[in-house]
């Protein structure tokens, strides 16, 4: 996908404060506010870079507590269904599937361990785990997907 330097600087500009208007932004980068909405309408329903927009939550403030990183291995070539039953569940933030000796890996938040060892068992259940190999995260330097 092709984005000119104006696309570049609108995502940028998006990905540090995605509330600021139309306006507020065409001001910033020395723009018209049609450009701008003409632009991020293309972004969003043509190129479909912009999925959406949402908040960025301390989630240990709100009672998230336990990050967790779950390698999965798969037997029988059914990665790509494990990885989509995986998917539907609340506590899952991301599902990678990975080259190497793990086919899956696992980024999920939890509560308290409870929840995280109903997870790790219900995993087990799925058809086509082999194995699972639970790492609990200590301490958490940076935690942020966006790209600028």
């Amino acid at each position: 996908m092709n984005l000119d330097e104006t696309d570049e600087r609108i995502l940028k500009n998006l990905l540090v404060d995605a509330r600021q208007s139309a306006r507020q932004l065409a001001l910033n980068l020395g723009l018209s506010t049609v450009t701008v909405l003409s632009r991020i309408k293309k972004l969003e329903k043509e190129k479909k870079i912009i999925q959406g927009y949402t908040a960025i939550i301390d989630h240990e403030k709100i009672g998230y507590s336990l990050t967790v990183i779950i390698e999965i291995i798969a037997k029988n070539d059914k990665v790509m269904d494990i990885e989509n039953e995986i998917a539907k569940f609340e506590n899952v933030c991301g599902v990678y599937d990975v080259t190497g000796s793990t086919d899956t890996i696992i980024i999920a938040k939890f509560k308290e361990r409870k929840e995280l060892s109903k997870f790790v068992k219900e995993l087990a259940t799925i058809p086509n785990v082999e194995n699972t190999i639970t790492h609990v995260v200590l301490n958490t330097t940076k935690e942020d997907f966006r790209l600028s």
